[in-house]
């Protein structure tokens, strides 16, 4: 039997670290420096919630004003709980400043929903294709989409990264791994559309294709696929024509057929 025994601590046993201590806060300097200088997760929530109001009173710094605010409404739950003209009743809030509070909050709740949500595996070319058909198949200039892998095959991001006209669109190696890294990619594949209604890879393709993949594995992300989409829906993956000469391993092999 385990020897830890569940109890309900009220919140006021619980220490949080990131709350502040008002009678502290004027002495030291303004958050958006120590932001600047020790990193924005170092500061507590009065000093983020006075970034996010900028001024404060006449006579009153804004950390004080952030921090009246959170003891006013018990913290960010609270606030979480109010609307934005329930907010510019307190002191030192007008309309404008509660809408920042409120749509600071509201942009945390979607990054955190957003990271516990399940991503969606990538495991074929055909499920690749799938993906994309909708969005770039009726298109009649070319798009190119750097689409980021986890680990896992999970999709960690897509990016359109270039975008030209019928017969191609220009972009290099440096620009699409720059996009995968910036979703932190463990892989990558790459997906455009070929308008003219034939999805077989053309040479300039098979060149560029095999340049980010060369400059991938250099920088460990490697380029699994390339996948080129027709209006039809017919797509040409070129991991599946063993056309990528350079890169990681390709993702799981239970192939779908192709259309």
């Amino acid at each position: 039997m385990s020897l830890w025994k569940s109890a309900a601590l009220s919140s006021r046993h619980l220490l949080d670290p990131y709350a502040d201590e008002p009678t502290a806060l004027s002495g030291f300097a303004g958050p958006r420096e120590r932001a600047l200088e020790e990193g924005i997760w170092s500061l507590g929530d009065a000093d983020l919630l006075a970034i996010v109001l900028g001024t404060g009173l006449v006579g009153t710094p804004v950390t004080l004003v952030s921090a009246a605010l959170l003891a006013r409404f018990s913290g960010l739950e609270g606030l979480s709980r109010l609307g934005p003209h329930a907010l510019a009743q307190h002191p030192g809030l007008g309309l404008a400043k509660a809408l920042r509070i409120a749509a600071s909050l509201e942009l945390g709740r979607r990054a955190f929903e957003r990271a516990v949500r399940p991503r969606p595996p990538v495991r074929t070319s055909a499920s690749i294709a799938a993906w994309c058909a909708a969005h770039l198949g009726p298109l009649e200039h070319e798009q190119m989409w750097v689409i980021s892998l986890d680990g896992r095959n999970g999709m960690r991001g897509a990016r359109r990264v270039s975008q030209g006209g019928l017969h191609g669109c220009s972009v290099t190696a440096k620009d699409i791994l720059r996009a995968a890294l910036a979703d932190a990619a463990s892989a990558l594949v790459l997906v455009h559309n070929h308008p003219s209604g034939d999805s077989a890879p053309s040479p300039e393709d098979v060149l560029m294709t095999n340049s980010v993949a060369a400059a991938g594995a250099v920088i460990g992300v490697p380029l699994l696929d390339h996948v080129i989409i027709a209006p039809d829906g017919h797509y040409s993956s070129m991991h599946d024509l063993g056309m990528i000469e350079r890169g990681g391993a390709p993702p799981d092999d239970d192939e779908e057929p192709r259309p």
